[in-house]
């Protein structure tokens, strides 16, 4: 349920950042850790060869696709990392553009690295994430 999760500003820290410094779970909450998101295609191949914005995109579709798997949305997200396979500042804001421009108004709390190489042949993104989920209560008998 969106507005679960709560994203926290600090005025005492620098307003340039595209999203909050922390966020917190409500009590209860499921937490759910995701394994990095990688910009694979359903046959295995590695998505938008060379281009790191269309990795970027693919790798927010899969993460979106687990989410989902684990009864989760995008606005359960509490934190991300993208990791991008490039020491070029370019490279990582075209992937940042991408995976900050799919979060929309739910801007939680993100590091960018960039990393010298990834796990699957021609990868230039992967995205962790971990979110939270208050999930229904349960009747009396476990229902």
């Amino acid at each position: 349920m969106p507005g679960d999760v709560t994203l926290i500003r600090s005025a005492s820290l620098s307003g340039v950042a595209e999203y909050a410094y922390a966020a917190t779970a409500p009590a209860r909450a499921r937490l759910i850790v995701l394994a990095g998101a990688c910009p694979l295609n359903a046959d295995g191949s590695t998505a938008a060869p060379g281009d790191y914005a269309g990795q970027a995109a693919k790798a927010v579709e899969n993460m979106r696709t687990a989410l989902a798997d684990a009864g989760a949305s995008i606005d359960d997200v509490l934190c991300t990392r993208v990791l991008v396979a490039s020491s070029r500042r370019e490279d990582l804001v075209a992937a940042w553009q991408v995976v900050r421009d799919s979060f929309g108004e739910h801007d939680v709390p993100s590091t960018l690295m960039g990393v010298t190489v990834l796990g699957y042949s021609g990868q230039l993104v992967e995205i962790e994430a971990t979110a939270a989920v208050l999930d229904p209560p349960r009747n009396a008998d476990g229902r």
